[in-house]
């Protein structure tokens, strides 16, 4: 009888265990204004000094993991030396500030709000219209004009670049797969990860990351319910007539302004896509795994790789734009091989002689300038 009262005993603490347990992970905040009821929102975000940074994530129960990273943040000066990390609760976090003299960091990405270019389709603009107009039956949106996670386009694409903007919740007991999780599916086939990863290694499962392919070169993700972007430059794969494929996918990835994934090919298509690798277009597919995810101003620009490939190519600018270098260093190439300067005032372009074309005129046959 005391063995049987034992082991009831046991089960019940263990049935209870489970039960706060799954409780903990319920706790959602899908809004800052919500996540101002938890103490531990208030101490997680970055914080920095002219040589040193600390982002600290919330585990939930006022405890915190802690990151250390000399010269500055990620994509905001830090010198890539690896990271030091320690746990701690608030009073930790308060003593670290105070002593490294830290100021609290709030980043907002370069191209957040940016507006879509002439040609672009604006899939979404936060109103009814743009919903029942570019997103198939089951596609919801909140009160306040956020797409709601699960959804996919009319609208059907091949090659283009697009502009994403996402939110994803607080979550501080979730952990891993399981902490704000989405994602965001090119022609409705590969997909590039979001996900709660702030302060995490970057995998290839994690925001930045091509799923099962390839890890993003830099964790960029921000804290949770911190608005962010995805800047997507996408190509398809190509099929011969016999449906046999010529080439991969390639796809680069800017994550909050900062190119984490440069012209990477897609050999396979994710498992859990909607679709498998072919040679139509596909649809932007934004993949409910059950986290409370929000997305707005998503806009694709169709590309034409025949006109690109067309395009001057300018070996300094090339260089730059390549490596997905500072756009505003490779524009500084451009007006100086360009030598635009010489007929358009610059104070901080470096300019050269512009070609003259005085009697180009003369070397001109009128049936070409048809």
């Amino acid at each position: 009888m005391r063995c049987c009262t034992f082991l009831f005993a046991l089960v019940t603490i263990h049935l209870f265990d489970s039960a706060q347990k799954a409780i903990s992970q319920q706790t959602v905040f899908e809004t800052a204004d919500a996540a101002e009821a938890s103490a531990d929102f208030k101490v997680q975000g970055e914080y920095a000094s002219a040589t040193r940074a600390m982002q600290v994530i919330a585990l939930g129960n006022g405890e915190f993991d802690i990151k250390f990273y000399d010269g500055g943040l990620p994509g905001a000066g830090w010198d890539r030396s690896p990271a030091r990390e320690l746990d701690g609760d608030a009073e930790d976090v308060a003593e670290l500030v105070d002593a490294n003299k830290f100021q609290r960091v709030e980043r907002t990405s370069p191209t957040m709000g940016i507006k879509p270019p002439m040609g672009a389709v604006m899939l979404f603009d936060g109103t009814p219209a743009s919903l029942q107009a570019h997103w198939e039956s089951g596609a919801k949106i909140t009160k306040d004009g956020l797409l709601i996670q699960g959804a996919t386009s009319k609208d059907i694409f091949q090659n283009y670049s697009m502009h994403l903007e996402f939110r994803t919740p607080f979550m501080p007991e979730a952990r891993g797969q399981k902490r704000g999780n989405s994602g965001l599916y090119h022609q409705g086939r590969y997909e590039t990860q979001i996900l709660d990863s702030f302060g995490l290694d970057g995998m290839n499962n994690e925001a930045g990351g091509l799923y099962s392919i390839k890890a993003p070169d830099l964790n960029m993700c921000l804290p949770p319910l911190v608005w962010q972007t995805y800047d997507v430059e996408f190509t398809a794969a190509e099929f011969d007539d016999a449906r046999r494929k010529k080439s991969n996918a390639k796809i680069t990835v800017k994550l909050n302004g900062v190119t984490v994934q440069q012209d990477v090919p897609l050999p396979k298509s994710t498992t859990a896509s909607p679709l498998k690798e072919g040679a139509s277009p596909g649809p932007i597919y934004l993949q409910d795994h059950g986290n409370e995810v929000r997305f707005r101003n998503i806009w694709v620009l169709p590309r034409d790789l025949a006109k690109e490939a067309r395009r001057p190519r300018v070996a300094g600018f090339e260089r730059f734009f390549a490596q997905g270098e500072s756009s505003s260093i490779g524009g500084h190439a451009l007006i100086a091989e360009l030598g635009c300067a010489v007929c358009h005032s610059h104070g901080e372009a470096n300019s050269k002689q512009a070609p003259i074309l005085d009697i180009v005129g003369n070397r001109i046959r009128p049936d070409h300038l048809l």
